[in-house]
């Protein structure tokens, strides 16, 4: 019998392995995850062209990657992400869990990715507040959409405490140092960093609470369980690896 031309060869391997590979199916598009948030900065804000910047976006993203999923981001003031996660808009929001709108509504990590502090901000020279007591008939600047844990809460409805709010930390640092108001509800982190950027000394302050930061998504995901379960498996095995997972402070 004789054998096919040499040159025959390389073009009926070619052929054989093209039939191999158009029997294969196409491998299925990863998961697109939808993340909402609101602005913490410097852990997670929206820079100039809207987008999603800090050391929380970047662990958002790496352990998201990690564990197979595609991922988006989406600044949205509080009220909206909230309905986002409620009616599954948005998928995932790496936040504070315990929001008594979301209780029985969306499910939470294990694993905690981080923990900052709501602290009570007073001029230099003050006396330290006594809180809730001190906030009585007295001027709290606060941010705009923000929204606290409920005992925070009920000490904001003292009908005698008057209620400044201003859409960002630097303003809001601004006015406490200007006297236009007695006390500042904010995040330690937002704090520190508008200081810095106003080039002043951080106030004194009192540590209201400590709050963790975790994974909160929608119990209207479909696969929202799995969601969870892989996204602790990801952290998980990250911190196995001995990476960093502080988040910057600045």
């Amino acid at each position: 019998m004789s054998k096919p031309p040499r040159l025959l060869l390389p073009l009926l391997g070619a052929l054989f392995c093209g039939a191999c590979f158009a029997g294969r199916a196409p491998e299925p598009p990863q998961p697109l995850v939808k993340v909402g948030y609101y602005n913490l900065p410097p852990a997670i804000y929206a820079d100039a062209r809207g987008e999603a910047q800090g050391s929380l976006v970047d662990l958002t993203r790496q352990l998201l990657h990690n564990a197979g999923y595609r991922v988006s981001f989406r600044e949205l003031p509080s009220a909206r992400l909230y309905a986002g996660l409620i009616d599954g808009s948005v998928d995932v929001w790496p936040g504070a869990p315990g929001k008594p709108d979301l209780v029985g509504r969306t499910l939470v990590t294990e694993e905690q990715l981080a923990e900052i502090s709501l602290n009570l901000y007073y001029r230099h020279g003050s006396p330290a507040p006594v809180f809730p007591r001190d906030l009585s008939a007295r001027d709290v600047i606060l941010i705009t959409g923000y929204t606290y844990l409920p005992e925070i809460n009920a000490a904001l409805q003292d009908p005698t405490l008057r209620q400044h709010r201003t859409s960002t930390h630097t303003a809001a640092l601004q006015m406490l140092d200007r006297g236009r108001g007695d006390f500042l509800l904010d995040y330690d982190q937002s704090v520190n960093q508008a200081a810095k950027e106003l080039g002043i000394a951080t106030p004194p302050s009192v540590q209201l609470v400590r709050v963790p930061i975790k994974f909160i998504i929608s119990a209207r995901n479909a696969n929202g369980q799995k969601l969870r379960d892989d996204l602790d498996r990801a952290y998980r095995a990250l911190r196995a690896t001995g990476a960093d997972l502080q988040l910057r402070k600045e």
